[in-house]
């Protein structure tokens, strides 16, 4: 699995015009699955994220977590994560899991972070999604389970 995590003050996604996800202070994840990604890969980043240490204390030192801070995550599911743009120039998208089974993991991933304490927000797996946020820090990072 891939995740492209973004620590934000504020971030929504629209699906047909309606909000389907919103938060304040958290976390924008994208996730993207690929075939060989299995519970064990949604157990790790799941914990991962959820206790990356990535939100400053009173000493402006980043030691505090999402839950740490209250915060919320807002999920997005992408494919396009695992867009492969090394030849031609038209990205690849051979390692992305099909959909069905890329859905199964996305959810997994969403249930377990509910688990561990932090609520999440969603967009709507494959739908068009229009995305915002306010990046915060600017502070990017990202997480894969094969490295």
């Amino acid at each position: 699995m891939r995740a492209v995590i973004q620590r934000v003050t504020k971030g929504n996604v629209d699906v047909k015009e309606e909000t389907t996800g919103a938060i304040e202070q958290g976390l924008v994840v994208l996730i993207g699955v690929t075939h060989e990604d299995t519970e064990k890969d949604v157990e790790f980043l799941a914990d991962k994220i959820t206790n990356l240490r990535i939100f400053e204390d009173d000493q402006e030192k980043m030691n505090l977590s999402v839950k740490d801070v209250g915060g919320k995550i807002l999920s997005i599911s992408q494919f396009t994560l695992y867009g492969d743009c090394r030849k031609g120039r038209r990205p690849n998208f051979m390692q992305a899991a099909k959909p069905e089974y890329a859905n199964e993991l996305y959810e997994k991933f969403n249930e377990r972070v509910r688990e561990l304490g932090v609520p999440v927000e969603t967009g709507v797996f494959q739908e068009y999604m229009k995305v915002s946020l306010i990046n915060d820090g600017p502070v990017t990072l990202i997480l894969d389970t094969d490295q």
